[in-house]
């Protein structure tokens, strides 16, 4: 009997304890509601190596270097000559029948052109040259296509005075212009101020000058010649070795990579159109019979059209014509293509501050009235 009641006891207990541990049933969860566990991200490893730098042949370089800061000399670095060449720039008093100015032609917001064959003039006439962009142009040797101005001064003083551009009838007229503007008085006195009377037709094209002397732009060819190797694309570094190779330096050197020399239009193959006979006529030396001022080709990309005549529309067209003409060779369109890559390099940054249209000085009862005759 002990037994049985030992044994119902444990058996009791048994029972007792089973039930205290009873495990809690898990919690059934709709399988919709779990979200799935992302699964975490493998990030491709690339292996593609970075292309390798194409070196240019430092004997390439040689007759290349960056452009100045700018092209003033101890006369022309004056806040005053540059703030009244700057207002004289803009002006279209200057004009006969004011509406023209040097900015008409030399866009200052445009690389310095108008992109037209030849430049709309007074009475809507056209000249029989293109005109050149005035950036970078103090750099040159001389101005005008057939140099007939030695410097960015002289040269201003002469589209003034022409019957088909600016047509004033003589520089005592643009005197008597800026005379009866009482704020230019001011000025020419505050640029000229040892000089007893500052408003003279020398000085107006000196003060333009000085402004032009600024016009400079710099490009990432500037930082490339300055040490800055990976400024120029692969794709312009080869265009440039082409340049070269091509013979493109034969004429295209320097810091405006030309604007320093005069060359033969059609020096192996005859120039197509010799009806402007370029240094010859203003010579009159048929020895120089279609020589030109070298142009340079910064920026030359946006300053199409091409050629002292305007007559080239593309610059793929205009690299064409000079290797057949001038080098006497027919470049594939894939080395004109990579030529042009490289000229597009070329293209600089504008100052918009320096080159910001001034206030202009009001005009007076005196001042004479505009003639479109």
């Amino acid at each position: 009997m002990r037994k049985i009641a030992l044994a119902t006891t444990f058996l009791s207990l048994g029972t007792f304890l089973v039930g205290f541990h009873k495990p809690t049933p898990l919690k059934q969860e709709n399988p919709l509601s779990i979200k799935a566990k992302k699964a975490p991200l493998r990030v491709a490893q690339n292996t593609k190596k970075p292309e390798p730098q194409v070196d240019v042949p430092e004997g390439f370089l040689m007759a290349y270097k960056p452009l100045p800061k700018d092209y003033h000399n101890a006369s022309s670095r004056s806040a005053a000559k540059i703030d009244l060449g700057r207002m004289l720039y803009y002006d279209t008093r200057l004009s006969k029948n004011h509406d023209l100015s040097c900015n008409s032609c030399h866009k200052l917001d445009n690389y310095g052109v108008d992109n037209e064959p030849t430049s709309v003039g007074h009475k809507k006439q056209r000249g029989d040259r293109n005109s050149p962009t005035v950036y970078n142009a103090a750099g040159h040797f001389v101005q005008f296509w057939d140099g007939r101005s030695p410097h960015v001064e002289h040269q201003a003083t002469q589209p003034v005075l022409n019957p088909v551009e600016m047509a004033i009838p003589n520089p005592a007229y643009a005197v008597k212009v800026l005379k009866s503007i009482p704020g230019y008085v001011a000025a020419f006195q505050k640029a000229y101020p040892k000089e007893k009377d500052p408003v003279t037709y020398k000085n107006m094209g000196d003060a333009i000058g000085a402004f032009e002397r600024g016009l400079v732009t710099p490009s990432r060819w500037d930082a490339f010649l300055n040490g800055k190797k990976d400024a120029l694309t692969n794709a312009e570094k080869q265009g440039f070795i082409k340049f070269v190779s091509s013979g493109c330096l034969t004429c295209h050197i320097g810091p405006q990579l030309g604007g320093h020399m005069y060359q033969k239009a059609g020096l192996i193959k005859p120039w197509p159109n010799q009806k402007d006979k370029g240094r010859g006529t203003l010579l009159k030396d048929k020895t120089y019979d279609m020589f030109f001022k070298v142009p340079g080709l910064r920026n030359i990309a946006k300053t199409a059209p091409y050629m002292h005549d305007g007559s080239v529309k593309t610059l793929p067209e205009a690299v064409a014509m000079m290797a057949r003409h001038q080098l006497g060779r027919e470049l594939s369109k894939e080395d004109i293509a990579s030529i042009v890559t490289f000229l597009n390099a070329l293209t600089g940054s504008v100052d918009a501050n320096y080159i910001k249209k001034p206030a202009l000085p009001a005009s007076s009862a005196t001042t004479p009235k505009a003639d479109p005759n």
